[in-house]
């Protein structure tokens, strides 16, 4: 299957022989890897300076001085950091907090926040000098790091910093795994279900590259609970939703080539043939009285790309080719509008309470909704081939959508808001799920050339955006924060007061398959 299936390794299959699942250590270790880049030293006093002083009182610094900070927030220390080339880097800053508090910066690289709330650590000493890193994306040439206090302390004494310096760069897609590896078992992960799917998704492409075996075992254990030895599982697929972990089922026949699988697969296929539609074709989100008539932009990410690896693996690309793209083209003709987004959905009865009576069409673009459908288009192009007689119409729909994206990113953080249109407003808030699959899909799109080649720069923004909700805590293992949960079609209102969760699975989920897509080392 293309992009997404690769033979199983030898260690992978004895594993699996034995059906058994390596237990995790109980806390996570975040994979390292060090940067070999040549080091750049800059220091704080020739730094553009506001709202702090250089001094030169405590012994140990580099240069001619350091900056001390006011103790106020927004006090910032900002750098002209000049890179031979555009790619991945890594920053130090070296600093001294002589007290016991932590003295938080935000780290903006050209404009985009790329560390929130970045700790710097007291010690109880001002002449003992310590060095915080992070990895960053830089662009050829001149680069502006801005170091931020972001609490009324201010921030800690600033030495320098130092571009390209050796410097641990965490691989935050096996970090991820491992934490949520020891955070639940595939029994206790939680049941049948599109997030669950949609993780342990992002989990094989992580297989694909690290070939640890443990992910592999991990997925076939929790697809088990669910596939009896003949095939049989105990799902009705009568909504769009419960289809999208069939992915998984295609994945372990191809590395398996258990029969099991592709029958348990088939049932999904099946029922499409009576599953209801719209009367121009298009897949309801629900067989149900209260999704009847309705496309939500989310239901064509969980069918297409399973149809699509299924017509792959089982010989069937001729019908699962057309569904897949028919859908695409009924859903976005019927969902973008001119801006470029899509709205969250469309009843084609018009008599929901959230439907406009003209268009039938609801009032908002949910980021996620929108993202589901960025992520689905891009899979679908990826597979389909060339001369598909759909193939120009979806590329048209993508591109139109790249122009909308690209819009509505917020400057400040790279990332986008909940309800996309209306960032201005004070109480809208930038989402972590969507912004994963945004920058996945602007990413791939431009890789593949879908899109102009500038976008990858609007992708590299939205990237160092997402790795800024990203941390490990206490317990050294990850936390990805302000990820919308479940959600229904609705107004503005009801959008932004959705909970704004940590590592809840819509976040996961996408996060490993930007991740995969845009890593580096």
């Amino acid at each position: 299957m293309k992009r997404v299936m690769r033979s199983l390794t030898v260690a992978a299959a004895a594993l699996l022989a034995t059906a058994g699942l390596t237990a995790p250590a109980a806390t996570a270790k975040p994979a390292m890897a060090a940067s070999t880049a040549a080091a750049t030293g800059y220091e704080a006093e020739n730094a553009l300076i506001s709202q702090g002083v250089v001094e030169s009182d405590h012994v140990g610094y580099t240069g001619t001085g350091f900056v001390n900070y006011n103790n106020v927030s927004g006090g910032y220390v900002e750098f002209t950091v000049n890179a031979a080339q555009a790619g991945a880097s890594s920053l130090a800053l070296r600093f001294a907090n002589g007290t016991t508090a932590d003295r938080p910066m935000d780290i903006t690289v050209n404009g985009v926040l790329v560390a929130d709330n970045l700790s710097f650590t007291g010690n109880g000493s001002w002449t003992s000098w310590q060095t915080r890193s992070l990895a960053v994306t830089l662009e050829a040439g001149a680069n502006t790091v801005r170091a931020t206090a972001a609490t009324s302390n201010g921030g800690p004494n600033l030495d320098s910093l130092t571009e390209g310096q050796a410097a641990p760069v965490t691989d935050w897609s096996t970090a991820m795994i491992e934490s949520t590896m020891a955070r639940y078992s595939p029994t206790t992960i939680g049941g049948w279900s599109y997030p669950i799917g949609l993780y342990l998704y992002g989990t094989y492409l992580t297989y694909q590259r690290t070939h640890d075996a443990r992910y592999l075992s991990y997925i076939k254990s929790y697809v088990d609970r669910f596939v009896s030895s003949d095939g049989s599982i105990s799902q009705s697929f009568n909504n769009l939703d419960s289809m999208q972990a069939g992915r998984l089922l295609v994945i372990l026949h191809h590395e398996t080539g258990q029969s099991k699988y592709q029958i348990a697969a088939k049932k999904i296929r099946d029922r499409l043939d009576t599953y209801p539609r719209t009367t121009d074709g298009g897949f309801w989100h629900a067989d149900s009285d209260s999704r009847a008539h309705q496309l939500w932009a989310d239901g064509v990410y969980m069918v297409n790309p399973f149809l699509l690896e299924y017509g792959e693996e089982f010989n069937d690309s001729a019908y699962t080719n057309d569904e897949a793209t028919k859908q695409l083209a009924l859903y976005g003709g019927h969902l973008q509008v001119s801006n470029g987004l899509l709205k969250h959905a469309y009843d084609e009865s018009k008599t929901t309470t959230w439907t406009d009576p003209v268009t039938g069409l609801a009032p908002e673009h949910w980021c996620r909704a929108v993202g589901w459908y960025s992520m689905a288009i891009v899979n679908v192009l990826d597979t389909i081939p060339a001369n598909h007689p759909r193939r120009a119409q979806l590329l048209s729909i993508l591109q139109k959508l790249a122009g909308g994206l690209e819009h509505y990113q917020d400057p400040a953080t790279g990332r986008w808001f909940q309800v996309m249109d209306k960032g201005t407003r004070s109480d809208n808030w930038t989402e972590t799920s969507c912004s994963s699959m945004f920058t996945f899909a602007l990413s791939r799109g431009a890789q593949q050339g879908y899109i102009d080649a500038h976008y990858a720069t609007v992708a590299q923004r939205g990237y160092q955006g997402v790795l800024a909700k990203i941390s490990i805590g206490s317990d050294g293992r990850t936390n990805l924060s302000d990820i919308s949960i479940g959600t229904n079609v609705g107004d503005y209102s009801y959008y932004i007061n959705r909970t704004r969760a940590t590592n809840d699975f819509h976040g996961l989920g996408a996060f490993l398959i930007m991740n995969e897509q845009l890593r580096t080392g």
